[in-house]
């Protein structure tokens, strides 16, 4: 029976936490993807590398939501329990509170365990292949950027003016600055015309001047027709990975390195070790693998909703300093990660807090235990 009672329990909490994790990861995911809509209106990105980029990058956001949702999801479920006499269910059948509160906090390790693969491997991954395919990606929605009177500077090293667009997709007084090769090279053509195909992108320019400039010299011819090719231009979106993207073997194989004061070139590596990022990959590793320990202090946490029964006059007070505690050491783990890579002490600090404070809250509950 009580077997039946805990399974009970656990799949509510699944149901409820899947639930959560989906609804408030497509809320942030969308304001997250209005935010990447430069990729389209200004890096002239098309929308399928848009829509794809969007959602690699999902795992991401489920990844840092999982500590918040999941202490929401307890706190929801043992109140809802209580108000409804289900918990009275569990005592009944002999199951003390301490045992209940054990209960939790192994279903907690479970999702710390997730956590760590979310974060070490999930995340990092999905991150990189968004930035990799970004990278590999063209800029195939260059046509509909170019507009009247405006400069156009999605790619490096190029800048087009457009004096006219006519009603047949063909354009005026067109000017363009190409500084993205060593011979630098300024085009002026009375019309020309984009020709976007599947093989080709071409500016294809009519009546105008090139000045070809190296160096010193300066070279000035005319054309009555001249292609100027798109393709081999990349664009202003950033596509180095970061560190957060950079998959966790590399970052550890770096810090490695980085502590023993050896700067080796492995080409395995997708960024650059050096010493003036070994904090910010120390930090990224503590987020991805020690944060997660934080997981089980929630739901050690939570456990104090159970101390108090619905009719005792401080069931209301415990309620709100439990919500207020929980939500304070969420706070509380993103803070001290931000300067956790400090100095030494920062960093001994961050290490132990989590555990001083899962012991001396679980004494703290084993005592008020025997006392209720």
């Amino acid at each position: 029976m009580k077997k039946l009672i805990f399974r009970k329990f656990t799949k509510d909490t699944t149901i409820f936490f899947l639930l959560m994790c989906l609804t408030l990861g497509l809320i942030v995911w969308t304001l997250q993807a209005v935010n990447y809509l430069d990729f389209v209106t200004q890096d002239g990105h098309g929308l399928k590398t848009y829509f794809l980029y969007t959602l690699y990058n999902f795992p991401k956001i489920i990844h840092r939501l999982v500590p918040f949702i999941f202490f929401i999801t307890l706190f929801f479920i043992l109140i809802n329990y209580e108000l409804k006499n289900e918990l009275l269910i569990f005592w009944t059948h002999g199951i003390s509170k301490i045992n209940f509160a054990n209960k939790i906090i192994t279903i907690s390790i479970f999702l710390f365990i997730f956590q760590i693969f979310i974060g070490g491997v999930i995340s990092p991954l999905s991150q990189y292949k968004a930035r990799t395919f970004l990278k590999n990606s063209d800029i195939n929605f260059f046509t509909s950027l170019i507009k009247e009177g405006k400069f156009i500077n999605i790619v490096d090293g190029l800048t087009i003016f457009i004096d006219k667009k006519e009603k047949n997709n063909s354009f005026s007084n067109i000017f363009i600055d190409d500084s993205s090769k060593i011979q630098k090279k300024m085009i002026y053509a009375k019309s020309g015309q984009i020709i976007d195909t599947s093989d080709q992108k071409i500016f294809r320019l009519f009546n105008g001047k090139v000045l070809n400039k190296e160096k010193l010299k300066v070279n000035i011819f005319e054309f009555e027709q001249i292609d100027f090719g798109l393709t081999d231009y990349s664009t202003n979106t950033i596509l180095a990975p970061k560190i957060q993207e950079i998959p966790s073997d590399q970052l550890l194989l770096c810090s490695i390195n980085l502590f023993k004061k050896r700067l080796i070139k492995n080409k395995n590596y997708d960024f650059k070790c050096e010493q003036s990022i070994s904090e910010e990959i120390q930090q990224e590793l503590l987020k991805r693998y020690y944060k997660p320990l934080y997981i089980p202090i929630i739901a050690l946490i939570c456990c104090y909703l159970i101390l108090l029964p619905k009719d005792n006059i401080r069931f209301n007070k415990n309620r709100n300093i439990t919500f207020l505690f929980g939500f304070f050491l969420l706070v509380l783990s993103e803070t001290l990660l931000r300067y956790s890579t400090s100095s030494n002490t920062a960093l001994s600090l961050y290490l132990a807090t989590p555990w001083l404070i899962f012991i001396t809250t679980y004494i703290s509950f084993y005592n008020k235990v025997k006392n209720v």
